[in-house]
């Protein structure tokens, strides 16, 4: 019986969906414990490209099971479009994908409200997918959400629907009468009622039957630390807890039965959407990292702001995670880039600070105090052990340890699960 968490340490997009996948055939199960499909996970499987947005990772490994976790919003639209793209291309996933009931549901209106609200926040806006997340999770919180075991019995879930759209009526007036948004949530409701029912299932005690059956369970989280709604860069967060200790609420598992945790990280950082980003690149360097990256979102195709490598962050994210291990990410987008530049300090005013802040205007306005080293030329793609990286990346590799305070259990040199090192023979869940 093992359990792993992989988070991602950074402001998301840390390439968690290639180490899940990397990790995922010695799982049982993975879960999917917060979030909604405003994820992007790209994973190379049998040369074919997937991006899974609402579906673990590990349904590309048969036999695996899979499980979305009560602490994700289920837009069932978009599930059923995702089993359906996944069915297309031979994944077999009736019988191996599982949604507890306990899930709250994203509807029309809730696409509707985050659209509202991105266009009426102007500069202050958050950059949000526009799928509806956030105001599932604000239902959610102010105890007027609808859950997947709700949506499933018509005797409850019409009232509730109708309750909904009558309180968020002035508010939805802009995209039409309130029987065209009614009929917006119903069109499909017959059709997604019928998909959903074989998925639906009590997820906190399938959880708890793995358990008991010494089953490995991993957990993967979506987006990253820094845009956690409580430990991230508020407002400029996402609307759930992508840490590790979302887990035990996101899925049920018992706080004393987690073991290890892996936290995701890249080479270098990056960001999607508004917000405070301290070694943000604004000059062709940026450009030339998010080309050789290639820096877009999986969710929206929109470019990823790009900077140097932010140990204060990282730092911060490895603390509150409590990570074991670390997977490091596109090392090779790197080559031939000199100096490399950490950020090991922020200096806002006169004041030096060597942890993360949470005032907002310090935020805003912290300059990084950088350590440059040497870069290294050449191409690293493709070498499978760590002695066969230059003598300036494997210098590269160490100071970021000494600099966050954990080991690197693996590199990731690119997308495809062949493409990595491994580094810690120590490390439980070894490929």
């Amino acid at each position: 019986m093992s359990t792993l968490v992989v988070v991602g340490v950074q402001w998301g997009d840390e390439g968690k969906g290639k180490i899940v996948h990397l990790l995922g055939h010695q799982a049982d199960w993975v879960v999917r414990y917060q979030g909604g499909n405003n994820a992007g996970h790209t994973v190379i499987f049998d040369n074919k490209h997937f991006v899974l947005h609402l579906i673990p990772s590990g349904i590309l490994q048969p036999g695996t099971q899979c499980l979305i976790g009560n602490g994700v919003v289920v837009d069932p639209e978009a599930l059923h479009e995702e089993v359906r793209f996944l069915e297309k291309r031979n994944v077999h996933v009736r019988g191996r994908l599982h949604v507890s009931d306990a899930a709250h549901v994203i509807l029309a209106y809730h696409r509707y409200l985050d659209c509202l609200r991105e266009d009426r926040a102007g500069g202050g806006k958050i950059g949000t997918t526009r799928r509806g997340i956030g105001p599932a999770y604000s239902d959610k919180v102010g105890r007027n959400g609808i859950r997947i075991a709700d949506y499933l019995n018509p005797s409850v879930f019409r009232p509730l629907l109708e309750r909904n759209l009558r309180e968020k009526a002035p508010l939805l007036k802009r995209f039409g009468s309130l029987s065209k948004i009614r009929r917006d949530v119903l069109k499909s409701y017959p059709a997604l009622k019928r998909f959903l029912q074989p998925l639906v299932t009590d997820g906190p005690h399938l959880v708890y039957r793995a358990m008991e059956k010494r089953k490995k369970i991993l957990f993967e989280s979506a987006q990253g630390t820094m845009l956690d709604v409580d430990f991230g860069t508020y407002p400029y967060v996402t609307s759930s807890n992508p840490v590790a200790g979302g887990v035990c609420i996101g899925s049920g598992l018992a706080p004393n039965r987690l073991d290890e945790v892996l936290g995701v990280v890249k080479a270098y950082t990056t960001r999607v959407g508004e917000g405070p980003f301290p070694t943000e690149l604004k000059d062709s360097l940026g450009e030339a990292l998010r080309r050789r990256g290639m820096e877009y979102g999986a969710t929206t195709g929109r470019p990823r702001r790009c900077g140097w490598f932010d140990a204060v962050a990282v730092r911060s994210a490895v603390r509150i995670n409590g990570c074991q291990w670390l997977a490091l990410t596109k090392l090779d987008v790197l080559e031939g880039t000199h100096p490399l530049r950490i950020a090991v300090a922020y200096r806002v005013g006169n004041k030096r600070l060597k942890e993360f802040p949470n005032d907002r205007q310090m935020q805003a306005e912290a300059e990084p105090v950088y350590e440059e080293m040497p870069g290294f030329h050449g191409s690293i793609r493709g070498m499978k052990r760590y002695a066969q990286l230059p003598a300036n990346a494997r210098a590269y590799v160490r100071r970021l340890e000494q600099l966050v305070g954990a080991p690197f259990a693996m590199i990731s040199l690119g997308r495809s699960r062949e493409e990595t090192i491994i580094l810690d023979s120590k490390f439980p869940w070894k490929p």
